[in-house]
């Protein structure tokens, strides 16, 4: 038996501004975590909500500015999405996996399949307002990462988390649509287990499960953006990317 069980903390970070076009996330983070007392140590775990990385990167987009196609309409037609923020969806999206009842489920081009390719209008100040996904949350996980190991001087892992639903099961859970700085998967493959057998298929999501987790602590209306997962020992791994969590489609039963 270890000399302390298994423990990890979770730590919003509050007091940060809301998120404009270039922003320096990085900084803010950094600094807002000082000002509270629980600075970034190294082997922390950065979740950062999607939102705030597209409002940073320009990914907010007014509706007025877009001229829904006859598809959009046509898919729209009693239904109380704007055609416009259709037209968005589809764009975004690389197929349509499923429509019905005037709920989208699409695969963006990022991989992921999801409702309406990720758009959507919540924490989006004005009307008429819905943010896009980051064009590459890999390439937004590392750069906060790049930065927190320049300022900082410490060696952390990042996580971009979003909010999808899953088949089969009711409501919603945090994810990760972009990682950086460590492995998103723990295998236990080869392993045995207590009673001695021997583990041939299970692979564990780390990477989703630690943004689900943030998630308790940032929700959705308390303005917390940002979490710290600290105490979780993952495995250090450079040029880790989203895909490792999207299932092959040879394997994927549900296409």
């Amino acid at each position: 038996m270890s000399a302390m069980p298994p423990e990890i903390r979770v730590i919003g970070i509050e007091g940060m501004p809301e998120a404009q076009p270039g922003d320096d996330l990085a900084g803010q983070l950094l600094d807002a975590a000082n000002r509270q007392g629980t600075p970034i140590e190294p082997g922390d775990v950065i979740v950062v909500t999607q939102k705030i990385v597209s409002k940073a990167e320009g990914r907010v987009v007014s509706i007025d500015s877009v001229a829904a196609s006859p598809l959009a309409l046509s898919i729209t037609e009693g239904h109380r999405r704007d055609p416009r923020h259709t037209e968005l969806i589809l764009r975004e999206s690389r197929r349509i996996v499923r429509m019905d009842r005037g709920v989208i489920i699409s695969e963006t081009y990022h991989g992921f399949n999801c409702a309406n390719a990720g758009i959507d209008a919540s924490n989006i100040p004005g009307d008429g307002t819905v943010a896009l996904l980051p064009v590459d949350p890999d390439a937004s996980a590392q750069g906060i990462r790049q930065a927190i190991r320049e300022r900082a001087g410490a060696e952390v892992a990042v996580i971009i988390s979003d909010t999808f639903g899953r088949p089969w099961r009711s409501a919603a859970v945090n994810v990760a649509i972009g990682v950086a700085g460590f492995n998103p998967l723990l295998s236990y493959v080869g392993q045995e287990d207590s009673h001695g057998n021997l583990m041939f298929t299970t692979v564990i999501a780390v990477a989703d499960e630690l943004a689900a987790t943030a998630e308790l602590v940032t929700g959705k209306v308390r303005g917390v953006p940002v979490a710290i997962i600290r105490g979780y020992r993952y495995e250090p791994m450079e040029g880790a990317t989203n895909q490792a969590l999207i299932r092959d489609p040879d394997k994927d039963l549900f296409r």
